[in-house]
């Protein structure tokens, strides 16, 4: 696939709301049954006393948000939670550890993890910070599927929010997985006081990969008390709706997953997200540490649409 320009991406970005719509969906429909929604669950085995100073994040220990850090999951837990996931209809498991990086002494529990959820015939994902080859290649032995990584911005927004990586270690990071052989999943974070070109930049990034994300979450941002950008102001839905349809035109055989912010938003903001391309949600109460729309909500709003959870073997 040819390199994509910031200067296409923008053209693209501001044609007229209906046409930008049409033209998401027509490429959606092409690569996806457009009425089957990816599920996916996700697990803090983790939480809190990050050493990472991310502006947005309440698990950070430069954050006084009050939230206590915890020491990793024993593996029988979560694989105990991944089962009630499967039960409920989740086809994606989601492991999410607040750490600047894994210790090797904790790679043989997040090893037994990935391995335990595979068992159970759910695609495993995992969150744990910055990799290093080595660490890479004993997770994709394991059968890990997919590694989550956020860029979260654009490049030159990134110091603004983030000052203990860089943006160059992010894209080490997915190097590093991509060579271990898992599936990428990253995106970033819309409403950090970024612009409009800052948004289109980090999907430009994200599209120009060597090889674009499998998935690409697109979240909305949180303001949670005590993070750096607890006074953000919230972006406009419309703004959201056409990232979500950007991100699906530049990378048209990716899952585009409505992820943080969900519960914020609207049902007709989200059947529109829908229908520009977003195809991959987190079900269940919580996401990490905020809070969900729950399965009774989502299976509501999946009948008013006539939306229905993709299986498993459709995303093989």
């Amino acid at each position: 696939m040819p390199k994509r320009t910031f200067a296409d991406a923008k053209i693209i970005y501001k044609m007229t709301f209906s046409d930008l719509l049409l033209r998401a969906h027509q490429d959606h429909r092409q690569n996806f049954d457009p009425n089957a929604i990816q599920m996916s669950r996700l697990l803090s085995i983790k939480t809190g006393g990050c050493a990472e100073d991310c502006g947005y994040c309440s698990q950070s220990a430069h954050a006084p948000t009050g939230l206590k850090a915890s020491k990793l999951m024993e593996v029988k837990r979560v694989l105990s939670e991944a089962r009630k996931a499967k039960e409920s209809g989740a086809s994606r498991y989601c492991m999410g550890a607040a750490w600047r990086s894994p210790k090797d002494r904790d790679m043989d529990a997040l090893v037994a993890m990935v391995e335990g959820v595979r068992a159970f015939g759910m695609e495993t994902c995992m969150t744990l910070g910055m990799l290093t080859p080595e660490q890479s290649a004993k997770l994709a032995n394991a059968g890990l599927d997919y590694y989550n990584h956020n860029i979260d911005t654009s490049e030159r927004h990134y110091p603004e929010i983030i000052t203990t990586r860089t943006f160059e270690d992010r894209l080490e990071t997915l190097a590093n997985v991509r060579e271990a052989g898992i599936k990428v999943c990253a995106g970033g974070i819309l409403g950090m006081g970024e612009t409009i070109d800052d948004r289109i930049s980090m999907l430009v990034a994200l599209a120009n990969l060597p090889s674009p994300p499998e998935s690409v979450p697109i979240n909305m941002l949180i303001p949670i008390p005590g993070t750096r950008l607890q006074d953000a102001a919230p972006i406009d839905p419309f703004d959201f709706v056409r990232i979500v349809a950007l991100a699906r035109i530049l990378m048209p055989k990716s899952y585009v997953r409505l992820s943080a912010g969900r519960a914020d938003m609207s049902d007709e903001m989200q059947a529109l997200c829908f229908f520009a391309g977003a195809n991959s949600i987190f079900v269940g109460e919580t996401l990490l540490t905020a809070d969900n729309p729950g399965e009774d909500h989502d299976s509501a709003l999946f009948r008013r649409l006539g939306l229905k959870p993709l299986e498993l073997e459709q995303q093989r």
